[in-house]
């Protein structure tokens, strides 16, 4: 059975988050993209400690559409390199699997 996914990302406003969020559900390749704003940033760049302001997305997606969805995911971001952690998930509610599987086009899990 398919097992879910979470990645987390960031990118530099609400508006590019909602609207790249956007296209990735309506292209099956995250069933939910969940954006926080308000975040701010110390990071390491080119030798460089910058600091800045950020939004938080966490897309969520199962493990077969994890190459798809980064390539999309990159293809669309404005940052050089966009931060695309993927974030393995041990368990999940049948119902939750469920909806999730169905809204990317996998496979329901057995009994659902």
């Amino acid at each position: 059975m398919e097992r879910p996914l979470l990645v987390y990302t960031t990118f530099p406003n609400e508006e590019t988050a909602l609207a790249i969020g956007e296209a990735l559900v309506r292209e099956q390749l995250a069933a939910c993209v969940n954006i926080l704003p308000g975040m701010r940033s110390v990071y390491a760049w080119k030798g460089a400690v910058e600091r800045g302001e950020e939004v938080v997305a966490i897309l969520k997606s199962r493990e077969g559409l994890a190459d798809a969805l980064g390539a999309a995911l990159k293809a669309r971001h404005p940052y050089e390199t966009p931060i695309v952690l993927h974030l393995p998930v041990s368990g999940a509610d049948p119902g939750t699997l469920a909806w999730l599987l169905a809204e990317t086009g996998g496979s329901p899990p057995d009994g659902a």
